[in-house]
Formats: structure tokens, sequence, C-alpha cells
């Protein structure tokens, strides 16, 4: 069943770390609640203390009864079998109330930070894990972490438990306690057999959750696509293979689990065994009562439960700390993107210079090799090229989303690298291909950027936008819900918001990153209406396949596998008769207005 192990690789963030190591991680956790612990640990001992009190109390009892057999003695025992029971509920209840609550604030706490390291993340981290696993760890990791709160709540009771045992066993029979003791490390070393399958188990199981997350999420975003594609029955087989992954490896999971206790159980009727065997030596040779034989017998009973869960915590202490080595994974993975300084820029100009940059996404891809580049504050600058030239990432590097490999990016004579991000990043403004929207209204996407923004700022950035004849068309003008990813509104729409957005923000750097490619031709008259405004007196970079996007540029940029190879105004361009006037060709003169009334008039 080799085939079942298949695609259960760690990612290349994971680590392996000590146990010890994981403890003084997860103690932190644990110190916010130690005295709801501490309470826990007493009420669940106190709790099984009274369930071993009823056998002693009926013990007692049938001695009373033989000597004087009255109506009262029998009330007087129901009343103290009632009133322990009693006790035991109320004390049952105050753990696992307190417990419950102890295990919600270590989870939310550590789901709080788990969410925080993927904030954190570059971008180049989601490009190269699946979201759907990175999902998985905040919810399902962080949910299998109660394991660890639940036994570890448990854990000190059972330890006391165990001692007050140990205690009253010794005022029954001193000699079989002592044999009882010996007894015990056997189970011990059996339990601590169990915690390395048990660990390398359970990782395996949290992977495979992993993925069945990783799947659900890709098939059901990409569900059109699938349908489109009459691929409803492979996408159905591929999820068959990765739910009997998932099936095999739960099952083993189950089998490792459910085997500690029974072997334990097994070890623990042998211990009784010997036990009732010496005992009854014993109690023939008359060092102890055959009663008090009997509630050795009962006690010891009591005694191997405990016991048993001592020495198995840390086996079953594994699925939590699986779960916390892939949680704890998540918050070390190393940034790419490594910031030298935390320079505030307050007026940013818009300076943009690239020295001898080089780039790549991976070892084996460069994409900018000695690229250099300036961009004076207030132009705009197009980059146009054939897909793969590099564009975007040039984009992408000024919005300091991605780490260089060598060269230098500066930003008003200033190294991007000892930037405070945050602050410089209020000064961007990016719209890219296909923007993301929010669930909720028009209005809310617009303010996204500045939360602070009056309702009429937002309305006034977004009849900057074409006029604001769009919002019109939208059913409630600007308390218009999107949708889930914008989906109610057509692909221009969202072009339309994304750029008030940005506009709202007021950047001093703009981003345009293939922003009408997807457009209808009346949209894009709009966004072209809206840009002339945006585009005024701010450091623009356009990135287009449109022609009315870049004609106007101060400078137009022509890229070739990441190399600058002509540069000038569109009409220099053309009148080179280069390569950019072969893209002209191929590609944008069918979209001028020249070209159009052309074959309108051949029409």
């Amino acid at each position: 069943m080799g085939f079942i192990m298949d695609g259960l690789d760690a990612e290349a963030y994971d680590r392996t770390y000590k146990d010890s190591e994981l403890l003084k991680r997860i103690v932190v956790y644990f110190k916010p609640e130690i005295g709801r612990i501490v309470v826990v640990a007493i009420a669940v001992t106190l709790s099984s203390l009274m369930n071993l009190a009823l056998p002693v109390v009926i013990s007692m009892v049938l001695d009373r009864v033989q000597t004087d057999p009255s109506t009262r003695t029998l009330i007087t025992a129901a009343l103290a079998v009632a009133g322990i029971a009693s006790l035991g509920w109320v004390f049952n209840w105050a753990h696992r109330r307190l417990a419950a609550q102890g295990i919600g604030n270590v989870v939310i706490r550590m789901r709080e930070d788990a969410f925080d390291a993927i904030m954190r993340r570059d971008l180049s981290f989601y490009d190269q894990f699946p979201s759907g696993k990175i999902v998985s760890r905040i919810t399902s990791d962080t949910q299998a972490f109660t394991q660890v709160v639940t036994l570890t709540m448990d854990l000190l009771s059972r330890i006391l438990t165990v001692v007050l045992l140990i205690g009253y066993l010794f005022t029954v029979s001193a000699y079989l306690t002592l044999i009882l003791l010996a007894l015990a490390p056997f189970i011990f070393a059996v339990a601590l057999a169990f915690r390395k399958i048990a660990r390398d188990t359970i990782t395996q199981q949290r992977r495979v959750a992993a993925n069945v997350s990783s799947h659900i999420q890709e098939t059901v975003s990409g569900i059109g696509v699938a349908k489109t594609f009459r691929q409803e029955q492979a996408v159905y087989d591929e999820f068959l293979d990765v739910n009997k992954k998932s099936f095999w490896i739960g099952l083993k999971t189950g089998f490792v689990f459910s085997g500690i206790f029974p072997i334990l159980g097994i070890l623990a009727g042998f211990g009784t065994a010997a036990l009732t065997y010496w005992g009854g030596l014993v109690a023939l040779a008359g060092t102890i009562t055959a009663g008090a034989w009997y509630l050795f017998i009962q006690g010891i009973n009591a005694f191997w439960f405990p016991l048993t869960s001592i020495a198995s915590f840390w086996s079953q202490f594994q699925l939590g700390l699986a779960a916390a080595e892939r949680i704890f994974a998540l918050f070390d993975a190393e940034a790419k993107v490594q910031q030298i300084g935390e320079v505030r820029l307050e007026d940013v100009q818009g300076d943009i210079r690239f020295e001898g940059v080089d780039f790549r996404y991976n070892e084996k891809e460069a994409v900018l090799e000695d690229f250099s580049l300036h961009i004076p504050a207030g132009k705009t600058y197009a980059l146009v090229g054939h897909t793969g030239s590099g564009k975007s990432s040039i984009g992408k590097l000024i919005a300091r989303f991605y780490e260089f490999q060598g060269g230098k990016i500066s930003i008003d004579g200033h190294d991007i690298r000892s930037l405070a991000l945050r602050s410089y990043r209020e000064k961007l403004g990016i719209v890219t291909q296909t923007p993301f929207l929010f669930d909720g209204t028009v209005m809310d996407n617009i303010r996204y950027g500045k939360p602070d923004a009056t309702d009429e700022e937002v309305v006034k950035a977004a009849r900057t936008v074409g006029r604001g004849d769009w919002i019109d068309s939208l059913p409630q003008g600007l308390a218009t819900e999107v949708g889930e990813r914008g989906g109610s509104l057509s692909m221009g729409q969202r072009q339309l918001v994304a750029l008030a957005r940005v506009l709202l923000e007021d950047p001093s750097i703009f981003i345009l990153d293939e922003a009408t490619a997807s457009v209808d031709p009346l949209t894009e008259t709009l966004i072209q209406e809206g840009l002339d405004v945006v585009l005024k007196n701010r450091t623009s970079v356009v990135i287009a396949h449109r022609l009315s996007t870049i004609k106007h540029a101060d400078q137009i940029i022509v890229l070739r596998e990441g190399k600058i190879i002509e540069r000038g105004t569109h009409d220099e361009l053309l009148a080179q008769g280069g390569h950019y006037a072969e893209l002209y060709n191929t590609y944008f003169r069918h979209q001028s207005l020249e070209y159009i009334e052309k074959m309108g008039d051949r029409g």
C-alpha cells in the first residue's frame, strides 16, 4: 500500500522539532490558564475520589447492617450514597465547564497567532504552497491541538488520583502496595514504546487532512472550469483517490491508538492476577483480613486506569504535538522579503530606480538579469512585451512583494529594503487584471484601503471613475452586494470598483497591471477616463495589452526576456519599425479608433 503515502511529503517550510522545544512553546499558551488547569485537576480528582468512595461506603454499610439492621441505618446509608453521587456530579460538571473554557481560550490564541503568521508571509509563499493546506493548519491543526490541552488538564488529576490511591493502598497492605509499584515501570516502558509510532502516524494524518482540504477548496474554486470542460467525473475520481488515502491513514491511526489501551489493559490484568494470588496467600497467612484483601483488589482496579492514562500520556500527547509542530512550522517559515531598516517616507515623490537588478522566482527561472531602469517622479511609464518578458515582475518588485537577488531598487533615493513596508505601501495604488473583491457592498470594497473614509469621500472617488455612470447601472448603487469574490458584478464593474478603491487612497505611485485586458470597449473607455485623473501628477507604471492605456505614456519600455530592447514614445517607437512596431501591428493596431473606423467604412 505504498501509494497511500504519495503526496504526504512535508512542505518545504516544515521542520522537525524536539519534544522539549515544542513543550517550551506550548507552555506559553498554557500560562494564562494555569489557575484554571489546577482547579480542573482538583475537580477531576475529587470526582474520581467520589467514585472510589462508593465501594468503601458500601463495604462499611454492609458491616454496620450486620450489627444494626435498623431503618435508620439504611436511610443514613442511602443518604450517604446519594450525597457522594451528587458531589461526584458537581465536581464533574465543574471540571467539564472549566476545561471547555480553558480549551477555547488556548485554541483561540493559537488560531489568532496562526492567522497573524499567514498575514506576514510573502506573496511568494502563496505561489509555492496550496492555500487549502495552509487553511488546514489554521483550522484543523489548531483544533487538534485541543488534545494537548485536554490531556494536560487530565494529567495532573490522574497524578493526584494515583498518589491518593497509593496512600490508601498502603493503609491496607504495604507489602502488596510495594509489589504493585514494582509492576508499574513495565506499563510505562510499553506505553513509551508507542511514542514515535504515534507521532509519525499522526503527522501523516494531519498531512492527508490538509490534502483533502486543499483538494476540496481547489475544486469548489474551479467548479465553473470543470463543468465547462465536462470534467466532473475526473474531478470526482481524483477526490476518491485523495479520500481513500485519508481513509487508510485514518484506519492506521485508529489501529495505533486503539492498540495502546488494550495492551496496557492486558498488562494491568496480569498485574491484578498476580496481586490477587499474592494477596490471597497473605490473607490465608492471616496478615490481612479477607475484607481488606477484597478492598485492596477493588483499589488496584481503580488504580490501573489513571496509571495507564499517565503511562500512555506521551503517546496520546503526540496527537497534539504533531499538530503543534505543523502550526509552529507555519510560524517559523522564513520570510523571503528581508527589510534592513524601517525608514518612513512621509511624502513619497515616486522617483524609482532599478540598478543592476537580478530577480528570479526560483533557481531555474531567471526573470531579470542586470536590469536597470529610471522612472522619474510624476511620469507615466508603460511596459510592453510578450508574456514572460518580466513586465508584471517589475510591478511586483516595486510593491516589494518579492525579494530580488542582486542589484538595488530605490524609491526617492532610499533603498527599498530600508523602508517601513506598511507606510510605503500606503503610498502605492495597484489595480490588477483580475481584481479581488471581498463579500460586502460596493461601498465597503471601495473603502477597503481607507477604512476611515467618509461616505462622501467614497462617493466622490466612485463618481470620478467614468463620470460615475456605472454606479447608476448597479441594482442598489453603492449599496449593491458584490457577492463572493465579486461574483455578482461583471469583470468591468469589478475593475471600476478596484480603480475607485485606489483613487480613494490617493497614492503617490500607481501600478496598473493589465487592468483593461479583460473588459469590453465601453468599460475600457470608462476606465480610461478614470485613469486620466489617476495618472495625472503621479508616478505610474502601466503594464498593458491595450493601446489606449499606453499610447499617451511619457515613455514606453519594450521588454524581451527581462531586458529593455527599445524605449521611447508611441510615435518614436512606431517610426523605428522595431519590436514595438511589430507588437503594435500584431496586437494594438486593431484597437485604435482609426482602425475601427476604417473597418466600419469597409462594412
